[in-house]
């Protein structure tokens, strides 16, 4: 091996370990900063010139990203989040009916957007209305986070790994969605059954609830048009208009208003998870160009990522160790050669989402509705969480990639 090789690899691993760590000890970077200094580095060294890093980075998926960032947050600040999911919970009457309108809302709104914003939305929502009725909101917010990793299953748009996927694979909307919105519906019932189960008792008191759930303020002209462009932009990706080009416009179109400032808006969106993106597409490419060998690429062969069963359960390993977006880049230069590219990237897709079920830690979904349950004096400990978590996690991914195999 070269020393540009053993560069190389030393950079790989130690930025797929600061971001599976999220910090660097002794240092203030966070996981955007180590992906940049990872690319950054891996031009350093001369793993891969300047033009070919900016050759690297998927511009689809980033842009993608960002249009969807940019319709979500025009959903939350004019209020149609806060309005649909009060809408829904102050009509359920029983706490088993408010844990099935949590699961189905959280889920089907995942499948469509980004789960991490959705969660950001559902879980104050979640933990005020607990409040208001005396019930216990641990269920209700563990409901949250699988559910939205759960529907995020179901398309392209749905989280930012499926996102990576879409743009790597050219497997279209409606045939990601085809392929895999079955393994999301049959997420959202186990989520539903399994809480049922673990937490018995705070169904077993029957109550009549009617939670007068804060809606926040309005804007119903904003809501209409956010209402209207989104439809139209779900129609967009089912007639094959490219997602990332939909995306964009649609995003651009909403921030056209006179009712929102548009700091309101640029504030919503996530730029260190675009930035940790660019970063880690330059690593992953600097790798490739020094360390990817016929051997290397034979012996992915070798341990069978052919089997559908082999290649999910080792991308859910995987994606538990270093956070499903890396891992999803980690096996993209594997992922072509296989006998059916088309269906191993679906079980990619379908095992690192799913995988983020298993523990808390398992993905920034969970980490979102634990966060916010901490700001309002409520815990999502651990084990609590991983009660549900591992039997979620093995039988949706037991049932995914049957489902994927027939």
């Amino acid at each position: 091996m070269t020393w540009t090789g053993a560069g190389a690899l030393f950079i790989l691993a130690a930025t797929y370990a600061g971001v599976a760590v999220g910090r660097i000890p002794g240092l203030r970077l966070d996981r955007a900063g180590i992906a940049l200094l990872g690319g950054a580095a891996m031009i350093a060294i001369g793993a891969i010139g300047i033009e070919d890093a900016y050759r690297a980075i998927n511009f689809d998926t980033i842009t993608l990203l960002l249009g969807m960032m940019i319709v979500v947050a025009h959903l939350k600040v004019s209020g149609a989040f806060r309005a649909l999911g009060g809408f829904a919970i102050e009509h359920a009457h029983a706490p088993f009916m408010l844990l099935i309108m949590v699961t189905l809302l959280t889920g089907v709104l995942s499948a469509f957007l980004v789960n991490d914003a959705i969660c950001l939305v559902m879980a104050p929502i979640v933990v005020h209305v607990t409040r208001v009725i005396r019930r216990n909101p641990v269920p209700y917010l563990i409901a949250t986070c699988t559910a939205s990793n759960c529907g995020s299953v179901a398309t392209i748009t749905g989280n930012p790994q499926n996102m990576v996927i879409g743009a790597l694979s050219g497997i279209s909307y409606p045939a990601f969605t085809a392929a895999l919105a079955p393994v999301a519906l049959f997420g959202l019932v186990a989520v539903i059954v399994i809480i049922r189960i673990v937490y018995r008792a705070e169904f077993a008191r029957p109550a009549e609830l009617s939670p007068e759930v804060y809606r926040g303020r309005m804007l119903p002209g904003q809501v209409l048009k956010a209402t209207i462009v989104c439809l139209a932009l779900a129609v967009a990706f089912f007639a094959g208009v490219p997602v990332a080009k939909a995306a964009l416009i649609a995003g651009a179109f909403l921030l056209v208003t006179r009712a929102i400032k548009p700091h309101r808006i640029y504030r919503e969106i996530d730029g260190p998870l675009l930035f940790m993106f660019a970063g880690l597409f330059v690593v992953v490419a600097g790798a490739e160009r020094t360390l990817l060998t016929p051997d290397m690429i034979a012996w992915a062969k070798t341990i069978g990522l052919d089997d559908v069963w082999r290649l999910s359960g080792f991308t859910a390993v995987l994606s538990n160790i270093m956070s499903n977006v890396p891992a999803v880049l980690a096996l993209r230069p594997f992922i072509p050669g296989l006998e059916n590219p088309e269906r191993a990237w679906l079980v990619v897709a379908m095992s690192s989402t799913l995988a983020g079920n298993f523990t808390l830690l398992g993905s920034v979904a969970n980490l979102i509705v634990a966060e916010q349950a901490k700001a309002a004096g409520k815990e999502l400990s651990f084990m609590s969480f991983f009660k549900v978590g591992l039997p979620l996690t093995l039988l949706t991914l037991l049932a995914g990639t049957a489902w994927l195999a027939l």
